[in-house]
């Protein structure tokens, strides 16, 4: 089972790491990065720039509606991601609670679908998405 850990910061937890010694974060974060290559469950993880970089798209109207960072409703956003591979929801909770993060942030954990969980057999997207899969792997 793949599980994605989604990070979700503060916008004032935000700015106080940005305030961290940069070297200090990297060795801490690599540290957990380096337990989950070890324990063979690691598959990616990346950190996401600030939100006054990003865009959101909007698909209640037509045609989308683009609206450039930050977004000042928002309270917390989200700030990176760990995808792992474990052999059950536990497995990723007791991942999830080793993750070094500070007060101000929070993991949101969910499953990745796999294609068995779809009862599709024989659609041309699924076999599709397959072969892609296969070729990418």
């Amino acid at each position: 089972m793949r599980y994605m850990l989604i990070m979700q910061v503060e916008r004032e937890a935000a700015a106080q790491a940005a305030e961290m010694d940069m070297a200090e974060m990297f060795a801490v974060m690599g540290a957990y990065n380096d337990e989950l290559q070890k324990a063979g469950v690691f598959l990616a993880a990346e950190g996401l720039t600030d939100p006054a970089e990003g865009f959101r798209v909007d698909f209640t109207t037509t045609p989308p509606a683009v609206t450039d960072g930050p977004f000042a409703e928002t309270r917390e956003f989200f700030n990176g991601y760990w995808m792992l591979e474990v052999a059950s929801r536990e497995e990723a909770v007791h991942w999830a609670r080793k993750c070094p993060l500070g007060p101000g942030s929070a993991l949101e954990v969910r499953r990745v679908h796999d294609l068995a969980d779809f009862d599709l057999p024989g659609d041309e997207w699924i076999e599709k998405e397959q072969e892609w899969r296969a070729a990418n792997t």
